[in-house]
């Protein structure tokens, strides 16, 4: 029978897909995003103490990843570094070109939205979350939220 501490691993180790696509939308840098989820793993485990049974595990997951977030950000702006863009092109003449440019157009029209929005479009459309619960991984009302994802949803409906 597995102790509750293995049990609690085997839930964090099924989330690992899942808080990936989150560390993709909030980097967008393929290796940045690996490096948000090491660390927000890391911090998981370090503090499973903390998360209360009878809660939502993604929620707290998020949550922890959305914090690391913002002390990566605010590290690099410390050290004046910038991002360096991923190259983009690497599928030209490739049958699947078209589908990658929709995926650029996308990629470009998520990139002019703010961060805030950005990480609404995440949890709530990406991930799937229910409005509360975004709310509560983002800490901000439920209101704030859904007018974050309604402006979100009208830059994204010009621009594509």
């Amino acid at each position: 029978m597995p102790t509750p501490t293995q049990t609690l691993h085997a839930d964090i180790a099924a989330l690992l897909p899942r808080l990936h696509r989150f560390a993709r939308s909030l980097t967008w840098s393929r290796e940045d995003a690996d490096d948000l989820a090491q660390l927000a793993l890391e911090r998981a485990l370090q503090r499973s103490g903390q998360w209360q049974q009878g809660t939502r595990l993604d929620s707290w997951i998020f949550r922890i990843m959305k914090n690391a977030w913002i002390d990566v950000v605010r590290g690099r702006a410390r050290r004046a570094r910038l991002f360096v863009p991923e190259a983009e092109g690497e599928q030209v003449g490739d049958d699947t070109a078209r589908l990658h440019q929709h995926r650029l157009a996308l990629r470009q029209a998520l990139g002019m939205l703010n961060e805030e929005q950005r990480k609404v479009i995440g949890l709530v459309l990406v991930e799937g979350l229910p409005y509360k619960e975004a709310a509560r991984v983002l800490r901000i009302p439920v209101g704030t939220l859904t007018s974050r994802l309604a402006r979100a949803r009208g830059v994204l409906r010009t621009l594509l």
